[in-house]
């Protein structure tokens, strides 16, 4: 089945009572048995709802796995995974990587006794100076945030599967439409559906997909146990939000290539970072494990100056000034005062996270539109 199919009816049945064609809404907390223990498969719906499990269904087939679950954020699913590790273990994971997911690791789990080697990944073969026996995670974003470095998700694997480590990709800027993390030896990948995949910018979820079992097994506890799961309504939204993913992808594609040459060819920018340029690191990577660069673009002024960021920030008519990425509206965010506010200064300078940086998401409006409001801001 290809994709387009796919993102309209894998995992997706209709409704067995009325015919419905969209999936209902089970707004319901408990379900009704016929004896103690006779549920058939529903009791509480913190551990499975209908509208929700046809949602994980769906999220799995997109990315070719066997499972997928659903959590109530992008950062409760990662908060999952790391729930799998014990005090003593080590996680290797980029020095270029979300903010939220940089606290997470830091002020959250380093307090559990497990330690995080934040090292540059554009070179998979780095890793081999961390790993040990200690290590069990390798932890990876590609494209990263907000640099848009490429990580080569299949050398990545072989170090993984050679010390017996589990590999987990966060699959997000690229989406399912663009790269499939599983295909190239991810054992989880990850998402937060909040972005492409709801597409919209009115939910908040994330995502598990695997093919293990006993992976499986032990992410479902840890699901249905510490109860980060999204609600029905939301896992509606989402659903419907997929039925557009490749449309929508195409567009992000189109106009991410046209805003990247523009930005590039602007005498106030200096540099441009988006991995469909040929001098852009690992680009020939990107080209083999993603089938386009997407629509998320950063930018650095000639000025360096925070102040001259600021105005263009707040300059844009059309782009609009918020956190988040991948909806359908164009989004233009300043990293270092938004979202890697949590990364020490110095280390957002030392990956290229300045403070005249400048991150776009670039949405699904006419192109034209988008460029004549880049060229009023920049001036």
């Amino acid at each position: 089945m290809k994709f387009a199919t796919k993102a309209l009816h894998a995992g997706v049945e209709p409704d067995p009572t009325t015919g419905a064609i969209m999936t209902p809404i089970y707004q319901t907390s408990t379900f009704v048995q016929a004896s103690p223990g006779n549920h058939k498969g529903y009791a509480y719906a913190r551990g499975k709802n209908p509208t929700r499990n046809q949602l994980e269904k769906n999220i799995a087939a997109l990315e070719n796995a066997k499972y997928g679950l659903c959590f109530s954020s992008g950062m409760g699913a990662a908060d999952a995974v790391i729930k799998l590790l014990r005090p003593g273990d080590e996680v290797i994971t980029g020095d270029d990587l979300y903010g939220g997911t940089y606290r997470m690791f830091t002020k959250v789990f380093a307090h559990y006794g497990i330690k995080f080697h934040f090292i540059n990944l554009a070179d998979a073969n780095n890793i081999s100076k961390y790993i040990s026996e200690k290590t069990k995670l390798i932890w990876v974003e590609t494209p990263t945030n907000p640099t848009m470095q490429i990580v080569d998700i299949q050398a990545c694997s072989a170090i993984a599967k050679k010390h017996g480590c589990t590999l987990a990709v966060d699959n997000t800027f690229a989406s399912p439409y663009l790269q499939n993390p599983m295909e190239l030896g991810a054992d989880i990948v990850m998402h937060s559906v909040t972005k492409y995949l709801g597409g919209h910018s009115d939910v908040i979820m994330g995502a598990l997909c695997m093919n293990d079992d006993k992976l499986y097994e032990q992410l479902a506890f840890i699901h249905n146990s510490c109860g980060a799961t999204p609600g029905p309504m939301d896992s509606f939204l989402v659903l419907r939000g997929i039925k557009t993913l490749h449309l929508r992808m195409e567009r992000h594609c189109f106009n991410g290539r046209k805003v990247a040459e523009f930005l590039k060819s602007h005498p106030k920018v200096d540099k441009v970072y988006w991995p469909g340029f040929t001098d852009h690191p690992n680009h020939e990577i990107a080209k083999k494990q993603m089938r386009d660069f997407g629509g998320m673009i950063s930018f650095d002024i000639k000025s360096r100056k925070k102040e001259d960021a600021f105005k263009i920030a707040s300059s844009v008519k059309v782009f609009s000034l918020a956190e988040s990425l991948g909806g359908v509206e164009s989004l233009i965010n300043h990293p270092a005062t938004m979202t890697h506010a949590s990364v020490p200064a110095k280390e957002r300078a030392r990956v290229g996270v300045t403070d005249s940086l400048l991150r776009l998401s670039v949405g699904v409006e006419d192109i034209d539109d988008l460029l004549e409001d880049l060229k009023q801001a920049l001036g």
